[in-house]
């Protein structure tokens, strides 16, 4: 069933590494000192068979090791005990373009309605683009790949990217939800809004979201779709190699532009994992 990733991953030359990781994935070494005496903590043992999310904060600054050391299944875990928490982590990719596609529109069309040309408002769509390329970047290396170790920002980690690096063919799991979504929605209107003027705003933003869109498409086709072209399998290969060999670097979905502008493009295969 998973054919075309195995094969990628073969290419790659992580199979047996994957499997020396999964029969240690369960167990944390941790240490505690107390009162300057030297005491051995009981390892904590994440159950996969129970709701993930509150068991994660546990493991401390073993958390880190655990999360990077993925399980290949295309069926995700349980998150939560309840079952409305539970529906909120799960979204099927095609909801992405036909919840956002429409406001897409609608944010272009009132900047030709405030009196835009088609070539201007097509600049500053194009415009918004862009900006969403570099916010795609940043956010990753900087907040999806922050170090945690204490029980609340592990968990929070987990929630936000972990689960998706511990599950990485979790297909419910890979596109942003919606409601999310929208909450981040009212920060980058703003933002927009700080450098543009009234009539601009909305196309720039309608811009920013289609890259958002195009993004989180083109995500999941990487991790469930078989690429034919020489582009999109240069794609492919080049995310599941943040993946699965070098998780510090690679940090671009869409493209390896800004990796190559900042220097975290993946310089070679022999380049240190970061766990």
């Amino acid at each position: 069933m998973h054919f075309g990733i195995i094969t990628e991953l073969r290419r790659l030359g992580t199979i047996t590494e994957l499997r020396r990781m999964r029969r240690d994935q369960l167990v944390s070494d941790q240490t505690a000192f107390s009162q300057g005496s030297k005491m051995v903590a009981q390892p904590f043992t994440v159950d996969l068979n129970k709701p993930l999310v509150f068991q994660v904060g546990h493991l401390g600054e073993a958390y880190q090791d655990w999360v990077h050391q993925p399980i290949v299944t295309k069926e995700g875990p349980r998150f939560f005990e309840s079952d409305f928490f539970e529906f909120l982590t799960r979204t099927v990719w095609w909801v992405i373009p036909l919840i956002w596609l429409p406001v897409v529109c609608w944010s272009v069309l009132m900047s030709i309605q405030m009196g835009h040309t088609l070539p201007e408002v097509a600049l500053l769509v194009v415009t918004g683009v862009f900006i969403w390329t570099l916010m795609e970047y940043s956010l990753h290396r900087f907040l999806f790949h922050i170090k945690t170790k204490g029980y609340w920002t592990n968990t929070a980690h987990y929630l936000l990217h972990g689960c998706h690096h511990k599950h990485p063919m979790d297909g419910l799991r890979l596109v942003f939800p919606p409601a999310a979504t929208a909450i981040l929605c009212v920060p980058f209107w703003n933002l927009i809004k700080l450098v543009s003027t009234p009539s601009t705003t909305p196309a720039v933003f309608g811009g920013g979201l289609l890259g958002y869109v195009m993004y989180d498409v083109t995500h999941y086709y990487l991790h469930h779709g078989q690429p034919s072209r020489e582009v999109t399998r240069n794609l492919k290969r080049y995310h599941l190699n943040h993946h699965f060999r070098i998780q510090n670097r690679g940090f671009g979905i869409t493209s390896s532009l800004w990796d190559n502008v900042f220097g975290t493009h993946p310089s070679s295969k022999g380049a240190d994992k970061n766990r």
